[in-house]
């Protein structure tokens, strides 16, 4: 008999690191559901730079099938999920993955203010 093993039952750490795409988009995502459009905006305004639609859509695409986010209804009736827009929202999965690679992160840039290394907020490295 094969056990399935569902999204929740997954250690976060297995997927990490995560790309930047990934990252950008879940961060998006962390504050509620947003559709395409607005997911590159955030993306962008969080310093990642812009994010075009292939890279968006092909990134969710495989995030979906992660289980770390899902299609939901969007804000309601009036302006709500379309053939035209899609929206989203991270799972309780896609949160746990989020939370773990920021503490990763978080200890990364740990051990290199231990070593010494130069590192300043918005910096940028020659």
């Amino acid at each position: 008999m094969v056990k399935v093993t569902r999204a929740d039952d997954r250690e976060p750490a297995a997927l990490l690191p995560l790309t930047p795409a990934v990252l950008a988009i879940l961060l998006a995502l962390a504050d509620g559901e947003k559709h395409g459009y607005a997911i590159m905006q955030a993306a962008g305004a969080a310093g990642g730079g812009p994010m075009g639609p292939g890279t968006l859509y092909g990134s969710l695409d495989r995030m979906l099938r992660a289980g770390l986010v899902a299609e939901s209804d969007g804000p309601g009736e009036s302006g709500g999920h379309t053939e035209r827009r899609r929206y989203y929202r991270l799972t309780d999965f896609g949160s746990r993955v989020l939370r773990a690679e920021v503490h990763r992160l978080e200890q990364t840039l740990a051990l290199a203010r231990r070593k010494k290394l130069s590192v300043r907020p918005g910096a940028v490295a020659p």
